[in-house]
């Protein structure tokens, strides 16, 4: 059994507010692996995910949260043996790391210390928050030759999955949509990974033609295929995933079901530390966040931006 490192896992708070208790993927994580003692997770303050699907092949051993003590509350729910005083000592002792997103788009810098110890690590979405910010930690994973994974749990739900393998019905997809809630990068990165889930990578150039707080990013790829994103905050629509592809032979419409999505998540990671064999290389993740990053530029300098601008 693979023993595991969680890291900034109990807490969350949204790009510089105060962290309070609770964090929805640190406890989707630890359940998963762990399972917990419902009693006591009643207890708890805050969001607490209760994973109804159990991965038997790891266990998560080290804890580790800037607050300390709900580290070791997750730790007492969780059976989870060790809190640790530092993200580095949670990437001791173990065969992989799992660091979770903690609201703050900086959870990446905690990638450092494993990769240079040469521990796999998984990184949480999103990568970074700017293109540069996530090519600087996917090419220290590429000097040191640890192991590494980002991805949006989107990828990997099973409709997802099957949407793609539907594609020979569909024909050739020149023209798709892909929608979701909240801010462009950070949640964004759902919409656009459920698109290359699907159909590819190789954006090239955005253009959004939205407004603030509602994004309409036009996003063209290599092969002339255009996506167009559509992510808008919570006052302007509710919140949600939906994808569409306008195919040559037929149209498809998907509402991904939820249900489980952390579970095929951290399977395809840990399929990736038994084979070796990559599931998303990190190029393809620094390309998503920079075409992401080139969205949000667009609608401030009322211009096509390239992906490649936001990396020079």
């Amino acid at each position: 059994m693979l023993k595991l490192g969680l890291i900034s896992a109990a807490t969350y708070g949204y790009m510089g507010a105060p962290r309070t208790p609770g964090s929805h993927h640190g406890t989707a994580f630890a359940t998963c692996f762990n399972g917990f003692d419902e009693a006591k997770a009643k207890e708890w303050t805050g969001t607490f995910v209760r994973s109804t699907k159990r991965l038997d092949a790891a266990r998560v051993v080290r804890v580790w949260d800037p607050q300390r003590e709900w580290a070791a509350r997750l730790a007492d729910i969780c059976s989870i043996e060790r809190v640790c005083d530092t993200p580095e000592e949670c990437a001791d002792g173990v065969d992989a790391v799992l660091i979770v997103d903690d609201g703050s788009g900086e959870h990446w810098r905690y990638a450092v210390a494993p990769l240079k110890k040469g521990v796999p690590t998984f990184c949480d979405k999103p990568l970074a928050m700017t293109a540069k910010q996530a090519q600087e930690i996917a090419k220290l994973a590429r000097s040191t030759g640890t192991k590494f994974m980002s991805a949006s749990s989107l990828r990997f739900v099973p409709d997802v999955l099957a949407l793609r393998a539907d594609l020979p019905n569909v024909g050739n997809v020149h023209l798709a949509t892909s929608t979701c809630g909240n801010e462009l990068v950070y949640y964004g990165i759902h919409a656009l990974e459920m698109a290359y889930a699907v159909l590819g990578g190789g954006a090239v150039s955005c253009m959004n033609v939205g407004q603030p707080g509602a994004n309409i990013v036009r996003v063209r790829f290599a092969d002339h295929r255009d996506v167009v994103l559509m992510v808008a905050e919570k006052e302007w629509m509710a919140a949600g995933y939906q994808i569409d592809l306008y195919g040559t032979k037929s149209w498809r419409t998907l509402k991904p079901d939820l249900k489980d999505l952390y579970y095929y998540l951290l399977e395809q990671f840990l399929s990736y530390l038994s084979s070796g064999k990559e599931v998303v290389p990190v190029e393809e993740e620094v390309e998503v966040i920079a075409a992401l990053e080139a969205g949000k530029r667009s609608l401030a300098e009322r211009r096509e931006v390239t992906v490649a601008e936001t990396l020079a």
